[in-house]
């Protein structure tokens, strides 16, 4: 019988479901705060379950000489060394959709205190100033809200704001018009959202594409006197940007639950009568504290009894005996989608993922995973391989899967095609005997590349003397070249230039690059 220890403090009926899956259970709420004694026990226990107070370092995994899932009763996990895990073989999952409802729910009571200024209301009130001509507030109804993000979080706050008579509009790269039309949203682009929204709630994770996507630049674009929500991540919204904008007029109040520097203290919003401010509450209901660690309970009692993994972290779903020949491929499916979802840039309607020759005889699901994770994790950042099926999914991504005999030259080959609605683009690639992933194909252009941490990835006109200036500027950027592999279809039609670079390409670097003659497209990819 597998044995789990809960270290933090998780709900009775949370126990009761490790006991009810046959799992031997040890409930010690305050054993994560000692991590001497977490040490000395941490030996005898198959599984883990934690909240945030359990610090999971490479010291407690090296002790871990049992242990094979670590699950986390909400969805951060940075006090959890996944790498040190992952080594060691340790399966880390989290539960990310319980506390969706939750923080919907924050967002819109934070977008109705802030329309009807009821934090500042509430204090005049209680001074005894009874100040009702001062504190004139805005209807929602018929308003136009603007997502900036339409994922999990985002589609419940679009229903709720449906229910308040309000029309939502909503900027997506991933989202596609028929999961829009599902959800009864109109899709649009970001400039689109801030010219016409009145209120502005963000459901983005905090990545590098969407790192202060409030900037001074997107708030000058804003309708005079719109009002901000954020409570997705701190970051998404330049601080002092908005700190501007609300002083001039521009935005009207902002209600913010996070912030780029937390625990927040001193932050000149603070001094802002039109700010309200919360301590990053969205996750925080007993409900959504109860889905967490009932979800968490469920998630390692599976996993332990039949093998069956749910949002983990660091690693699919793949058998002891399959692993050593299976592994390559996994990584080849990822960097394929990798490769074609940094390059995307619109609405992803479909993916087809064709196996050929004896990789489709083998466990392909993994790999398909693996694929789909790749493509999504550039705007997703809280996507793993065993998420990214149902995430693509939830998204109205088509998913299609073709499996045949060896065709072509390659005895093992992955092909990979994103669909979105202005184009398509197909990568493939094979693993050859030193077991690394090698790119043979783009856009129907064949080539043959060794993939690199920092890659550019050129498309440009065919014609003579352009790979001479493209090196001669790489130079002069200081930008060493460590390999050059070249394709074309035919003479005089476009060609392709992937080049793998020593360091990392800055914008200015890349603007250059984008600006050489015959240059239609270059774009920085990572792996």
């Amino acid at each position: 019988m597998p044995k789990v220890l809960v270290s933090d403090k998780l709900s009775p009926t949370a126990v009761q479901i490790f006991k009810d899956n046959g799992v031997e259970v040890d409930y010690l709420p305050d054993l994560g705060k000692d991590k001497d004694k977490l040490l000395e026990v941490i030996g005898q226990y198959d599984g883990l379950a934690i909240r945030s107070a359990t610090k999971v370092t490479e010291k407690i995994i090296a002790a871990a000489t049992n242990l094979k899932v670590i699950g986390r009763a909400g969805i951060g996990v940075d006090n959890v060394d996944i790498p040190a895990a992952t080594k060691k073989g340790i399966i880390v999952m989290n539960t990310p959709f319980g506390n969706s409802i939750t923080t919907a729910e924050h967002a819109i009571a934070m977008m109705m205190a802030l329309a009807r200024q009821l934090p500042e209301a509430d204090a005049s009130t209680r001074a005894s100033k009874w100040e009702k001509n001062r504190f004139m507030g805005v209807e929602v109804t018929n308003k136009v809200l603007g997502l900036i993000g339409a994922g999990n979080i985002g589609s419940i706050v679009a229903d709720r704001a449906q229910g308040l008579k309000m029309k939502v509009v909503a900027f997506d790269p991933f989202l596609t018009p028929e999961r829009a039309q599902t959800l009864g949203i109109e899709k649009v682009e970001l400039d689109e959202l801030l010219a016409r929204a009145d209120f502005i709630t963000l459901h983005t994770p905090l990545i590098d594409a969407t790192r202060n996507i409030i900037s001074a630049e997107a708030l000058a674009k804003t309708k005079k006197g719109v009002r901000i929500i954020n409570c997705a991540r701190g970051g998404l919204v330049d601080e002092a940007a908005l700190y501007d904008a609300l002083k001039s007029g521009q935005v009207a109040g902002a209600a913010l639950d996070v912030f780029l520097q937390e625990p927040a203290e001193n932050n000149p919003l603070f001094e802002l009568p039109n700010v309200i401010c919360t301590p990053h509450l969205g996750a925080s209901t007993t409900e959504a504290q109860e889905n967490v660690a009932l979800q968490v309970a469920e998630q390692i009692s599976a996993y332990l009894m039949t093998g069956e993994i749910t949002n983990a972290l660091n690693f699919p779903s793949i058998s002891a005996e399959e692993a050593p020949r299976l592994t390559p491929f996994i990584k080849l499916a990822e960097v394929l989608g990798s490769f074609a979802g940094q390059l995307t840039e619109t609405a992803i309607q479909g993916i087809k993922i064709e196996f050929e020759g004896g990789v489709a005889g083998m466990n392909t699901r993994p790999m398909v995973a693996a694929a789909l994770h790749g493509v999504l994790k550039p705007l997703l950042a809280e996507v793993n391989m065993v998420s990214a099926p149902q995430v693509a999914k939830d998204r109205g991504v088509n998913v299609e899967v073709v499996t045949r005999e060896q065709q072509g030259a390659y005895e093992n080959y992955i092909r990979l095609t994103v669909v979105t609605e202005r184009q398509e683009r197909a990568v493939a690639g094979t693993v050859f005997a030193n077991g690394k992933p090698r790119i043979i194909q783009v856009k129907g252009i064949n080539m043959e590349a060794e993939l690199s941490p920092s890659m550019l990835y050129v498309t440009n006109e065919d014609k003579p003397g352009h790979i001479g200036r493209l090196g001669t500027l790489l130079g002069k950027l200081g930008i060493n070249i460590a390999n050059f592999n070249l394709g074309r279809v035919e003479v005089g039609s476009d060609a392709i230039a992937l080049v793998s670079i020593d360091g990392t390409l800055t914008e200015p670097q890349l603007a250059e690059i984008a600006a050489l003659e015959g240059v239609k497209q270059a774009k920085a990819l990572k792996f």
